[in-house]
């Protein structure tokens, strides 16, 4: 065997053993090799073999720290109900609400669809501008106060994900720049990456994105597009205030800087009883509509299975979306779009979001009850579906999630959302939409218990 997996035999005993503790942080690596008689380039593999088994993780500029065990501790028990290792998991990464009776209620509709004459034209393909029908429908469902968006601008994909790589393919070319909050929604990252397209993080404050940032990033490069996610920002569930959306048109029409905004979340929010000040429910395309491509859908409305993704442009913009749908082979389903249609008319959509606005307020204040002692920071809205927890200072964002997993419960770290090299914050995002109420609740007891317990951590 080599020497270096000798080498890495013997550390990892030390884990094992418990000689080196979760989040314990290794010597550097000129160090080790100092100490071990070896080779820098020795110890490099040394550690590269240990993170490859998964014992240890590497943090650019802070260095590289011991996993957490994948079975928790021995010693003594947690004083509060927990979830058993090895349980069935408890996955507070997805995030699918769903309303009690959900799929009685969208049966009516769909009966209709399946007469053959029906079905037949159902079963057609459908251009990325949909219907009249369905345009005119759309529009009405994401109208808000301030906010009247015209049919005319209304586009369909498969999904809002498909939504905004059409968005950003339409306004961004290959080796562009565009600037996104410095938390931000995972597959933005995934899908820059697609499409040859470098994400620029974006300072963002207790308001949201900072307007400051934008012109900073813009200077240093030029920016060819902006992402954001105003209302509801995942994973911190701020939403930004009037007066911050004025500042941030402002920015953008100064620039003449096309901004993508992510609406998938916004119907939580009741834009009618908002608090007029805060605004949330009225979109930043309110403020800026010739620059505004805001993305929406109904896989969070609705269900994630049979879902179809909203596009708002400006009217000039319409045909060169609609070709990067097209090309890009995002179009909707017919049978989908005929179907959510149907859902929007009947009233459905509606009574779905109207339950799904309650259960996300019965979820937030479990998490108010459960972690109100667990420490560190849980930042949250009352009308969100997750909540963003900074952790308590013994603990890193990697061994947290690493101890939560061996309790059987699945978290997101902080370092899923992060955007350029900067260090991921000690934070986790609380998914608290798939998992019933009753496992939600035990999942943040036990989360709270883990949390408390603590450790030394480097």
């Amino acid at each position: 065997m080599d020497d270096y997996r000798r080498l890495a035999d013997r550390i990892a005993d030390d884990i094992a053993t418990g000689r080196l503790r979760p989040g314990e942080r290794l010597p550097p690596q000129r160090a080790f090799a100092r100490r071990r008689g070896i080779a820098g380039s020795t110890a490099g593999r040394v550690y590269g073999e240990l993170v490859r088994r998964g014992l240890v993780v590497g943090e650019v500029g802070r260095g590289t720290f011991v996993r957490a065990a994948p079975h928790p501790p021995t010693g003594r028990a947690l004083a509060e109900p927990t979830l058993s290792a090895g349980a069935t998991t408890v996955n507070l990464e997805l995030n699918y609400p769903s309303a009690p009776g959900q799929s009685e209620l969208l049966v009516p509709a769909l009966a209709p669809l399946l007469r053959p004459d029906v079905l037949t034209e159902a079963l057609r393909p459908a251009p990325a501008t949909g219907t009249a029908e369905a345009r005119a429908a759309v529009a009405r469902l994401l109208a808000t106060r301030n906010w009247r968006p015209d049919p005319d601008g209304v586009l369909f994909a498969g999904n809002a994900r498909q939504a905004i790589a059409a968005a950003l393919a339409s306004l961004v070319r290959p080796g562009g720049r565009v600037g996104v909050e410095a938390l931000t929604y995972p597959l933005v990252k995934e899908i820059a990456a697609r499409l040859g397209i470098t994400l620029v993080p974006l300072a963002m404050d207790q308001d949201g994105l900072r307007p400051d940032a934008i012109t900073a990033g813009h200077r240093t490069a030029p920016l060819s597009a902006l992402y954001v996610q105003p209302t509801l920002h995942n994973p911190t569930s701020v939403t930004t205030g009037e007066r911050r959306k004025r500042e941030l048109a402002s920015v953008l029409r100064e620039l003449g800087m096309s901004v993508v905004e992510d609406r998938i979340w916004s119907f939580l929010v009741d834009s009618d009883r908002a608090d007029p000040g805060r605004a949330a429910g009225v979109p930043l395309a309110a403020h800026v509509p010739e620059l505004a491509h805001v993305v929406d859908g109904l896989s969070k409305r609705v269900a994630p299975g049979l879902t179809v993704g909203f596009l708002v442009v400006p009217p000039d913009r319409a045909e060169a979306v609609a070709a990067a749908v097209r090309s890009g082979g995002w179009s909707a389903g017919r049978f989908a779009l005929e179907a959510g249609v149907r859902w929007v008319e009947d009233g459905t959509v509606a009574r779905l979001v109207a339950a799904k606005r309650l259960d996300a307020a019965r979820r937030q204040r479990l998490v108010a009850r459960e972690l109100a002692d667990a420490g560190g920071t849980v930042r949250s809205d009352p009308h969100a579906y997750y909540a963003w927890w900074e952790l308590p200072a013994s603990w890193r964002a990697d061994t947290f999630t690493a101890a939560a997993a061996a309790h059987g419960i699945a978290i997101t770290p902080g370092g899923a959302f992060a955007v350029g090299p900067q260090r991921a914050p000690d934070a986790v995002r609380l998914g608290l939409a798939s998992a019933p109420e009753p496992e939600l609740a035990r999942a943040l007891r036990t989360l709270a218990a883990v949390a408390r317990r603590g450790r030394t951590g480097p």
